[in-house]
């Protein structure tokens, strides 16, 4: 237990200043992207493409779930993901000879 407490505090000392801006910055761009009706006034994509034309409006939503993670608010249970039990992970040793 008191590793991942460790891991926890590592993780939380490499989240920069900057780095956060720029992950909420991209966040919000993502997401004005996404609201934006489909006017056709910011389109990166047309949607009238077969098979493509989604694949802005879907890399749109994978940025904001991916910066919706990083900033703790995981949002992956609602698709289905579930969270790893302590039985499922195998920890191991591995020794030098």
């Amino acid at each position: 237990m008191q590793k991942e407490e460790t891991i926890q505090g590592e993780v939380e000392e490499k989240k920069s200043v900057l780095t956060s801006i720029f992950v909420g910055v991209v966040g919000a761009l993502s997401t004005v992207y996404l609201l934006n009706p489909t006017a056709g006034f910011f389109e990166l994509i047309p949607d009238n493409i077969p098979i493509v034309g989604n694949l802005d409006e879907a890399a749109a939503a994978a940025l904001v779930v991916s910066c919706l993670a990083y900033f703790g608010v995981d949002i992956g249970g609602l698709f289905g993901r579930k969270k790893k039990k302590e039985e499922d992970v195998i920890d191991i040793d591995v020794e030098d000879r």
